[in-house]
């Protein structure tokens, strides 16, 4: 049995049925024992209070962790540290502090709020509650989409570990090569925090295009063209994807990764089908 740990992202539904509908996929993700799930801010429109909500349910349905995404973009301090006492009362230890995404007309310092990097949230959240939570900070072995260059996007990686980041969760890939090197930059600039990879299983072949456009993850020619061979056959491309992050998945277990993080996509069975896999759980 691999020692790896794993944990599942999950996002705040928009609509009562989407709720009802979470909370079963939660129970049946809660069974496979994970070590915490995560739950986003602002996905598909959804609020700060959407992931308060949802971080309650998960804690009070599963009793396991919750640790909700916290952005600092277009947020003012005070706001900010109502959330996190409101979230420390809730019982919450651990925060995936982000910086958000830039409205799409503001650039860095340009950004609205008081806090303009993820590197200076977590400085205010280790100054108001010391190590009372454990954070999360979000990497990029494909570089950042609003980076300059890859240095920059480094760097950038750097202040945020250095301001008091416990551990590191990746932005998807299907590029082994990439997390690779983005270890190998890790080693070099003595950053010894556990970097956790994140990993999307293919459900959708149009979905997944769209998300990596977004998002700056690489789709390799083979995938891209292995996938669109069965866009029009959903349980082929599932099966196609299956193997394809099955595979992925058991080079981390290799390279001994410290834990994997699913985006779950609020579904159960593609997270569960790689778990058995994997022999996970």
């Amino acid at each position: 049995m691999p020692d790896t740990t794993y944990s599942f992202e999950l996002f705040p539904p928009k609509t009562d049925a989407g709720a009802e509908k979470l909370k079963k996929t939660v129970s049946s993700l809660a069974e496979r024992n994970p070590e915490y799930f995560s739950v986003t801010f602002g996905a598909g429109g959804s609020t700060q209070e959407g992931t308060f909500e949802t971080v309650q349910m998960v804690m009070e349905t599963t009793g396991k962790e919750a640790a909700p995404h916290l952005s600092c973009i277009s947020s003012s301090r005070d706001r900010i540290r109502d959330q996190l006492n409101r979230y420390r009362e809730a019982g919450v230890k651990r925060i995936v502090a982000l910086r958000g995404d830039l409205p799409a007309t503001a650039h860095h310092r340009d950004a609205p709020g008081d806090l303009h990097y993820a590197n200076e949230l977590v400085t205010f959240i280790r100054q108001e509650h010391g190590d009372h939570f454990e954070l999360e900070v979000g990497a990029y072995p494909e570089m950042h989409p609003q980076a300059e260059n890859v240095d920059d996007d480094f760097a950038n990686f750097k202040r945020k570990v250095d301001a008091g980041a416990d551990a590191a969760i990746t932005q998807y890939f299907f590029n082994i090569d990439a997390f690779d090197d983005f270890m190998e930059r890790c080693q070099k600039a003595n950053i010894d925090i556990p970097i956790i990879p994140g990993i999307m299983p293919i459900v959708n072949f149009e979905q997944i295009v769209r998300f990596s456009r977004a998002c700056g993850a690489d789709v390799p020619r083979w995938l891209y063209y292995g996938m669109e061979r069965y866009k029009d056959d959903n349980d082929a491309l599932r099966a196609y994807g299956h193997d394809v992050v099955t595979k992925l998945c058991q080079k981390l277990l290799d390279r001994k990764v410290p834990s994997i993080h699913f985006y779950t996509l609020n579904q159960a069975n593609p997270t569960k089908n790689l778990l058995d896999a994997l022999k996970l759980g």
